[in-house]
């Protein structure tokens, strides 16, 4: 079992990981979910006794990992697949690794077979692509036949086959009854793989939970409705009908409801008593990615802006093919509205009082009336003159394609 308490860890003046206090039990895999400078690679390394805690302690098995017995023998790890001499083959690359640790030699070909290496055992690592190589660094982390394993985004490069054996592997690993330690960015991997999640953001600690409830914690079950696409008469019919029921009523990108505060049942009948025909009727689950989202928006560091060099395309030629005009949701800048009935996220606000979803904290979103704009839209463009003037040179200094919040790279 891996034990953290109050594990902290800063460089300087920067806090890459603050008061985190976790388990991660046998028999389960544990994912390790947080974005992009959140630092997870910081407690992995914490963990594996690669960087020292400013303060708190984290133990494997009850013990520093500087201090247990024959470490490789009990804890397999792959952080960087990329962490191979390149003269070597992928077989001396593990017999090295074999030799300082005191494992036999045949084990070396036992764990070359497991991950599918056998056939290229012998060509030099150099040549290996990146699915290769996490599948050699998947070869090291078995090596020793450890009770504890800690993988640091073990799909990346690897084939839908691939991607397959890793979660089945991971499984395997876990019903045997060993402790397995997984950080990912994929999140539809990550349903389908882990048992637990623990998330943070910024450092912190934002959740230590099962997948199940996770989700539901995190998320608001709705109904999605549609209307005939070509009756939008019905469609603002049937929106008005329902929110006279009792119903919270969204737009959807695609034309169809999203509809909370009424059971299938009740939105079924409010539809026959308004005369109202449906072309779709059906209950949605947040799923896994959406979930995280909903909870990690505010604890985002990077975020994309407007590519200023538009601007400078040339003009579409005459008859040629425009993409469409974005339809304007029933929300602000965001997929992922607070819903009725969901949690609220205490991790999720942004500066000056207003949520990530880009509402109000007390507000919860509601209808826009007919015939106006839904709140936080940009409102409609005036009626433009028959000869535009023309557009004012744009600027020459080009803005970054990226923003940071607030702080530096947490590692």
């Amino acid at each position: 079992m891996i034990e953290a308490v109050g594990l902290t860890k800063r460089y300087g003046a920067k806090t890459a990981v603050h008061n985190l206090t976790f388990q991660v039990r046998p028999g389960a895999v544990t994912g390790f979910l947080g974005p992009n400078g959140s630092g997870k690679s910081t407690t992995m390394r914490m963990i594996l006794g690669l960087d020292n805690p400013t303060a708190g302690r984290v133990t494997i098995s009850g013990h520093p990992f500087h201090k247990l017995p024959n470490a490789p023998r009990q804890v397999g790890a792959l952080l960087d697949a990329k962490a191979v001499h390149g003269g070597r083959s992928a077989r001396h690359h593990l017999l090295s690794l074999a030799q300082l640790s005191g494992i036999p030699a045949r084990r070396v070909d036992e764990v070359l077979g497991v991950v599918g290496l056998q056939d290229v055992a012998k060509r030099r690592t150099k040549g290996f692509s990146l699915g290769m190589g996490q599948r050699l660094g998947i070869a090291a982390a078995l090596l020793g036949d450890p009770q504890v394993l800690l993988f640091d985004e073990p799909v990346n490069g690897l084939d839908p086959e691939g991607i397959l054996w890793v979660r089945n592997l991971m499984k395997r690993l876990a019903a045997e009854g060993r402790t397995v330690f997984v950080s990912s960015h994929l999140m539809s991997e990550m349903a389908l793989t882990a048992d637990h999640l623990i998330v943070i953001g910024r450092g912190q600690l934002m959740a230590d939970m099962s997948v199940k409830d996770f989700i539901s914690a995190n998320s608001a079950d709705f109904a999605r409705v549609r209307t005939p696409d070509g009756e939008p008469q019905a469609r603002e019919k049937l929106t008005g009908a329902l929110v006279e029921a009792g119903a919270n009523v969204l737009p959807e990108p695609d034309g169809a409801l999203r509809v909370t505060g009424l059971p299938l049942p009740r939105i079924s009948d409010v539809a026959h008593g308004a005369d109202v025909r449906l072309w779709e009727l059906s209950p949605h689950q947040a799923s896994l990615e959406e979930a995280y989202m909903r909870m990690t928006q505010g604890a985002v560091d990077y975020r994309s802006t407007t590519d200023q060099r538009s601007g400078f395309l040339p003009p579409p030629a005459p008859g040629a093919w425009q993409p469409p005009a974005p339809v304007q949701l029933g929300w602000a800048e965001t997929a992922y509205p607070v819903l009725p009935g969901e949690r609220p996220n205490p991790y999720a606000t942004a500066p000056g009082g207003a949520t990530a979803y880009g509402a109000p904290a007390a507000a919860a979103p509601g209808p826009a009336p007919a015939g106006t704009a839904p709140q936080g839209a940009p409102a409609a463009p005036a009626q433009a003159p028959a000869a535009a003037a023309p557009a004012p040179e744009a600027p020459t200094a080009p803005a970054p394609d990226l923003t940071k919040r607030d702080s530096e790279d947490a590692r």
